[in-house]
C-alpha cells in the first residue's frame, strides 16, 4: 500500500510544510473552538485571497462542509439543483439530504457540468405546495469527471441563479486544481464568479484534514455559528485546522501542489495516447483521467496499481494524480498497461 496509486489523491501524504506548520503550532495553550490567533490569521488571509467581507468557518472535512452549506441555503421542503455526477449527490451516502431535509435533483449531464439550458426544465412547481422548491444551485469546481467551468460559464449560473431567486454554491474540493487549470486569482473565482457560499478544500491536494466555508453571502452566514455546532463540525482544538490553511495560502503551496498535479494527469494522459487500448473519454483538464480499457487488461493492472471503475458497463475507469506524483510512476504504468495490451 506503500506504493503510490492512481485511485484518488485523498491516498497521498499530507505536505512536509504542513506537517511542519502544525508542529509549529504545538506549542502551549490557546483558547479552544476558533478563539485563538492561529485561526484569527488564517481567517484573515483567506479574506485576502477571496473577499475582505466574507465569513469563514472551518469545518472537519468536505462532506460536513457541503451539508451545512445546504442546510444554511435551503429549508427542509425546498431543493439543490446539482449534476448527477455531483460529489453530494453520489458520494456523501444521503447526508446532506438526511441532516438538511432538503432535495437534491439530480441533473444528467455529459461532462459532469451543468448550464442554463439543461437547469430550467427543473426549474418549475414555485409556490406549489405540492412541489419541493427549488432553492439552491450546487456545483463542483472542477467537476467529478475533472472537468472546469470556465469564468464564463459560472457568470451565466449565476445570471440564471439571479434570474429565479436561487443561490449558488460551489463544492471547492480540488478549487486549486480549477483555478490552476484556469490561471485565475481565488478571488475570480470564488467571490468574483458570483458564488453565495463556497466549501474550500485542501485535503486532496497537500493538507492534512479541515476544509474552510466561505459566505459572501452575509444574509446566509447569520446564524451558522449554531449550525456548525449543532452539525458536530465544530472542532476544538481549531489552530490545527486553521494553521494549515495559513501556510497553504500564503506560501504558495496550493498553487504549487495544485500545478504539479495538473502537469502530472496531462503526461498521462499523452503517454495513453500512444496505446491503442486506451480511449482517453474526458477532457483532461485538471488531475483526472478517465479512459476505458479492455477488462483483462484493467484486471491484471489492478493487482499492481490501485484505482477505481468509474462506470463498469463501459469499462469506464477513474486514475487521479497528486501532489506528489512522479514521471517515474507514470512511465512504470503506462509500460504495464503496454505489456497487457
Amino acid at each position: 500500500m506503500n506504493k503510490k496509486s492512481f485511485a484518488s489523491d485523498n491516498n497521498a501524504g499530507v505536505h512536509p510544510l504542513i506537517l511542519e506548520a502544525i508542529a509549529n503550532c504545538n506549542e502551549g495553550h490557546v483558547v479552544g473552538y476558533g478563539d485563538d490567533p492561529y485561526t484569527r490569521s488564517a481567517i484573515k488571509t483567506i479574506k485576502e485571497f477571496t473577499d475582505d467581507s466574507a465569513d469563514v468557518f472551518f469545518v472537519y472535512g468536505g462532506t460536513g462542509a457541503n451539508v451545512l452549506a445546504i442546510g444554511s441555503m435551503c429549508r427542509p421542503f425546498e431543493s439543490v439543483i446539482c449534476a448527477a455526477t455531483a460529489h453530494i449527490n453520489v458520494d456523501e451516502c444521503g447526508a446532506p439530504e438526511r441532516f438538511s431535509g432538503a432535495k437534491l435533483v439530480d441533473v444528467p449531464t455529459t461532462d459532469g457540468k451543468l448550464n442554463p439550458a439543461l437547469i430550467r426544465p427543473f426549474l418549475h412547481g414555485f409556490d406549489f405546495e405540492h412541489h419541493s422548491q427549488p432553492k439552491a444551485i450546487s456545483i463542483s469546481q472542477p467537476t467529478e469527471l475533472g472537468t472546469v467551468y470556465s469564468l464564463s460559464e459560472l457568470e451565466d449560473l449565476r445570471k440564471l441563479a439571479d434570474e429565479f431567486g436561487l443561490y449558488l454554491h460551489m463544492d471547492g474540493a480540488r478549487i486549486a486544481n480549477a483555478a490552476v487549470a484556469l490561471d485565475c486569482s481565488l478571488r475570480e473565482l470564488t467571490f468574483e464568479a458570483g458564488m453565495d457560499i463556497v466549501s474550500f478544500g485542501g485535503n486532496k491536494n497537500g493538507l492534512m484534514f479541515g476544509e474552510a466555508l466561505i459566505f459572501f453571502n452575509k444574509k446566509l452566514s447569520e446564524n451558522f455559528k449554531y449550525m456548525r455546532k449543532q452539525g458536530m463540525q465544530l472542532h476544538s482544538k481549531m489552530r490545527f485546522i486553521s494553521v494549515q490553511f495559513e501556510t497553504y495560502l500564503k506560501s504558495g503551496l496550493w498553487k504549487e501542489n495544485a500545478r504539479h498535479a495538473n502537469k502530472m494527469a496531462l503526461v498521462l494522459a499523452e503517454k495513453l495516447k500512444e496505446l491503442p487500448s486506451v480511449k482517453i473519454t474526458q477532457p483532461v483538464q485538471t488531475n483526472a483521467v478517465f479512459a476505458i480499457i479492455p477488462e483483462q487488461i484493467k484486471l491484471q493492472l489492478i493487482k499492481d496499481y490501485f484505482f477505481y471503475d468509474w462506470d463498469i458497463h463501459k469499462g469506464e475507469v477513474r486514475w487521479m494524480t497528486a501532489f506528489d506524483m512522479d514521471e517515474v510512476t507514470i512511465t512504470e504504468f503506462v509500460n504495464r498497461i503496454k505489456l497487457l495490451s
